[in-house]
């Protein structure tokens, strides 16, 4: 699905990581770990188009490309992007207006099936941030794009939201669906199909996961 060789990305002339040679295929993970600081975060906003890479070549589903579709990824960051004074409902509504809508799927449903029915008049900025995180689930269940690129998606979860974000990684793999995944601690191999990329300042390894 995705295929990346000799990615590159610079600050104020010092190399965060890179160069980079790494895929994602379709129905699986791949996850991307290492310190704090070695550019996993950054990596990610690469991907999704938000920052600009130094050098380094893309190809989505075979073809080349000078970044990765806009209606193929789905990015959810450590900033939930909500609107804080909508309800939990119009926020999926207004994400769905943006990004269309997986087919299947509807707001009310995806915020069920996220553990948040009963919040969908609730601003999202009154909600806690477990909620938010649940929020930003519901909105990556509606899109209808094959590569996920989550940052950190564990992070401000219970126990019961961790089993939440394995099963909606499963499901979406299971579909042929593909997810780059940083993750570190407790919680960094959700049981799917996975291989792990470490980042390391200045040294970049990938190797198998079962």
């Amino acid at each position: 699905m995705l295929a990346v060789a000799r990615l590159r990305f610079d600050r104020n002339d010092t190399c965060v990581f890179g160069p980079l040679d790494f895929a994602v295929h379709a129905g699986e993970a791949l996850l991307v770990t290492g310190g704090n600081g070695v550019g996993k975060t950054t990596l990610l906003r690469v991907l999704a188009g938000l920052l600009r890479a130094g050098e380094g070549e893309l190809s989505w589903r075979g073809e080349p490309c000078t970044r990765l579709p806009t209606e193929g990824i789905a990015f959810v960051g450590h900033l939930a992007g909500h609107k804080a004074d909508l309800g939990a409902l119009d926020n999926l509504r207004f994400a769905t207006g943006l990004h269309g809508c997986r087919h299947g799927a509807s707001p009310t449903s995806a915020l069920a099936s996220v553990g948040l029915a009963g919040f969908e008049d609730v601003p999202a900025g009154r909600l806690s941030a477990g909620q938010r995180k649940r929020l930003s689930l519901a909105r990556l269940l509606l899109s209808p794009a094959r590569l996920w690129l989550l940052d950190e998606p564990y992070a401000n979860l219970d126990r019961d939201g961790i089993v939440l974000v394995d099963r909606l990684l499963a499901r979406h793999l299971n579909e042929n669906g593909a997810a780059l995944i940083t993750t570190h601690g407790a919680y960094a191999a959700p049981p799917v199909r996975a291989r792990t990329l470490i980042l390391e300042a200045q040294r970049v390894d990938a190797e198998s996961a079962a």
